[in-house]
């Protein structure tokens, strides 16, 4: 049997244990504890099979017959046949699967329209389980297989295989969520479709507003969340760069230090930043203390609003764009830069003219993350915006003010998503089809070539206090855990600590009698699940985009990065409208959360990914293809070892984004599955600095391991390059000028 027809073959079996094996329904406890093997026929436990003769299911049948017809697809036949027969039979269960999960729900028909149509009956059906998860999962791959024997794809199997199945991911766990919340917009406040409803809300003085032009009043939350975002980009991106630089192209004694404090904005909650620069700006902070003890200056409130946002930003998102630079800068080929110094190029020109258009890419993919980033916040704006608005907190009132207007909501969100695009069509055109190759088949033993001494003392004046003033901020953070009260009584006490993580030994063994025990290990189970997957659909995504051509192409990246054009909140309501009924039931449990934290740190995985794989030659593919290997043999064994910064980087961006993120699952959490973040605001709010200072302490020091954990198992990119030598390079320096 060939290749081609035991790939149908497994898949065939995959859709018949869904069909034959497993449960078709999703179980109140999880399928891997196995108790439902007990009530194998009772109707909450019984695959498909047993559901369609045995509970009034028989709508399920065809699903069965479809997955039966598969099999007689691995009998001798024609090619184009087969494959046009795959193609069929895999589009057409794929589509009746989800078609009468759709149709059917808790009460019978979900439409009126079919109530009417067809007669009643008393069949009902609760979410998807297992069972029908491998039985489209199969429909899928056998579309999917179908497409590759036709020629598509080049004919690779697995190309083929992992295109389809990230288009139905992302269609599944990010347009379909954003699709239902987004509808509302053309909804008017009874839920009835109008037009007219999606202007009126739109084009309002709020939103469009130019009072600020004047100095009369405000300017609309639309023009803040753009300048806002413009500003935060520029500086994101060129604070990352100055930080990459210094980490790869000078021989500063701190570098490990100087990266440790590019990443603690990172691994923190959104929010300890802003606490931290109003103790620090704020009326009653240091700062301002000072200047009215020593200059007799009242206090000021200059933090609040566009300048404090705009800080704060630049704070947390640095670091995403030191992420995605820092392998970019890497790259670099040290042989071109040497080429040109040996043609007499000074230093200044060999950096202005060769390493930064090769490093356009990255920052391309820098500004393009930093300004959705900035566009999507949620935390500093309503923490430091004050009188400030954007359309992140806009939204976020919509859902959870006095008067609830998800339609609102939806407007609001669209906005976001055209400014989103604008800089997604942006970014291409920067970049154009300009090639920035740099890394090729071949070692690469050339010095990187040191910095022009004005761009290495701009790096140190701008990085340096930005540093120190990060060491600032977390100091005060990690200090305001050993007091009694923050900004009030500074006697030195352990009770926090104790509170939220106390331990006790009892004759039963260790009792984890700290109340915040239960959200700490539920958010490292659920990041450590989320993180490789997140990072493995980013690193795939990225290898898709870069090196594989196919119809849709655009449409495809496009969906990868949509759910960073989305704030949190709305991610989260749209989750909650999505998956909190039949066919798709998973709210209020751990499943819920790990996708939402996979589509929605995906995006620097792909970006991270395409930018790395912008500079490695093309030929090391052909190559590859050229002995024999196929598309999985070519990522496996070629392309992810020249991309250990790229996954470093998905990695540890998903891991601790998902530890810390707060607005896109603030509506997802429960009482079984309570996350870091919430417990931590709901200690805010209760006024209980304390426990929410210490247990941030936590959270950064378990952000650091892990951090550690994954450079170490993940390991480095080796190039082939001599270590920088300095007095070589600078030898080599002055003989170029």
């Amino acid at each position: 049997m060939s290749d081609y027809r035991r790939a149908i073959a497994f898949w065939i079996a995959v859709g018949a244990g869904g069909f034959l094996l497993v449960p078709w329904y999703a179980l109140q406890d999880s399928v891997f504890a196995l108790g439902w093997l007990a009530h194998f026929t009772e109707k909450e436990a019984a695959p498909a099979l047993l559901q369609a003769i045995r509970h009034d299911h028989p709508w399920l049948m065809p699903l069965g017959l479809f997955v039966a017809a598969g099999g007689a697809l691995l009998a001798p036949l024609p090619r184009r046949f087969r494959s046009n027969a795959l193609i069929a039979l895999g589009g057409a269960g794929f589509v009746y699967c989800f078609a009468q999960g759709f149709a059917i729900g808790p009460r019978g028909w979900y439409f009126d329209t079919f109530a009417a149509a067809f007669p009643a009956f008393k069949g009902s059906q609760e979410g998807m389980g297992l069972g029908a998860m491998l039985v489209v999962t199969c429909f899928g791959m056998l579309f999917a297989l179908g497409l590759a024997g036709r020629g598509y794809f080049k004919g690779d199997a697995f190309v083929a295989g992992s295109v389809v199945a990230v288009a139905v991911l992302v269609s599944v766990f990010t347009f379909f969520p954003v699709f239902k919340i987004l509808i509302s917009a053309v909804e008017d406040n009874n839920g009835a479709f109008s037009l007219a409803a999606l202007p009126g809300r739109l084009f309002t003085q709020k939103v469009w507003g130019l009072g600020c032009v004047g100095g009369s009043t405000r300017c609309g939350v639309a023009w803040n969340t753009l300048i806002l975002a413009l500003l935060c980009a520029f500086c994101c991106t060129g604070l990352g760069l100055g930080f990459a630089l210094i980490a790869t192209r000078t021989d500063f004694k701190r570098k490990r230090l100087l990266r440790i404090l590019t990443v603690l904005p990172i691994i923190t909650p959104p929010f300890v930043i802003g606490l931290g620069l109003i103790l620090i700006f704020g009326r009653s902070g240091v700062i301002n203390q000072l200047l009215e003890w020593a200059f007799g200056l009242q206090p000021g409130r200059w933090i609040y609003g566009l300048q404090g946002v705009l800080l704060a930003q630049v704070f947390a998102f640095t670091p995403i764009a030191f992420l995605v630079l820092i392998g970019v800068v890497e790259g670099v080929s040290p042989g071109m830069e040497e080429a040109a110094q040996t043609l007499r190029a000074d230093r200044w020109r060999v950096f202005a003219d060769i390493s930064l258009p090769l490093m356009r890419p990255g920052l391309a993919n820098a500004f393009l993350i930093s300004f959705i980033e900035s566009i999507a916040d949620f935390g500093n704006p309503i923490l430091l915006g004050g009188n400030f608005g954007v359309l992140s907190t806009e939204i976020f009132f919509s859902v959870v003010g006095a008067q609830l207007d998800q339609g609102r909501a939806a407007t609001l969100g669209i906005l976001l998503l055209l400014f989103a695009l604008a800089a997604f069509f942006a970014q291409r055109q920067v970049l154009g089809k300009k090639v920035y190759t740099s890394l090729a088949g071949k070692g690469d033993s050339g010095l990187p070539t040191q910095l022009p001494d004005n761009v290495r003392r701009l790096c140190y004046s701008i990085a340096v206090p930005w540093a120190l003033l990060t060491l600032v901020i977390y100091a005060m953070a990690m200090v305001g855990g050993f007091v009694e009260t923050w900004g009030r009584d500074y006697t030195f006490t352990l009770k926090h600590y104790a509170k939220a993580f106390s331990i006790e030994f009892s004759s039963h063994g260790i009792i984890w009698a700290g109340a915040a025990w239960n959200s700490f290990w539920t958010t490292i189970k659920l990041s450590a699940i989320a993180a490789p997957l997140t990072a493995a659909l980013g690193i795939l995504s990225a290898w898709l985009l870069t090196r594989q051509k196919f119809a849709g192409q655009g449409a495809f990246e496009f969906g990868t990065m949509l759910s960073f054009a989305i704030p949190g909140t709305v991610i989260g309501v749209s989750y909650i409208l999505a998956f909190n009924v039949p066919p798709i039931e998973v709210t209020g449990t751990g499943i819920v959360l790990i996708l939402c934290f996979i589509f929605r740190n995906m995006p620097v995985g792909v970006r991270a990914g395409m930018a790395a794989m912008t500079q490695i030659d093309k030929s090391l593919d052909e190559a590859s293809i050229t002995l024999g290997a196929r598309g999985f043999t070519t990522l496996r064994r070629v392309i992810l070892p020249l991309l250990k910064p790229a996954i470093v980087a998905a990695l540890v961006y998903s891991f601790v984004r998902a530890v810390t993120t707060v607005s896109a699952v603030i509506f997802l959490v429960s009482a079984e599955y309570e996350m870091a973040t919430t417990y931590i605001i709901n200690r805010v709010i209760n006024g209980d600095y304390g426990v929410a200072i210490a247990y941030c302490s936590v959270l950064i020091v378990l952000m650091l391991a892990a951090i550690w954990l994954i450079q170490k198992l993940v390991g480095e990119r080796k190039l082939g390059r001599r270590a920088i030598g300095v007095p070589a390079v600078a030898t080599l320096g002055r003989n170029a000028a």
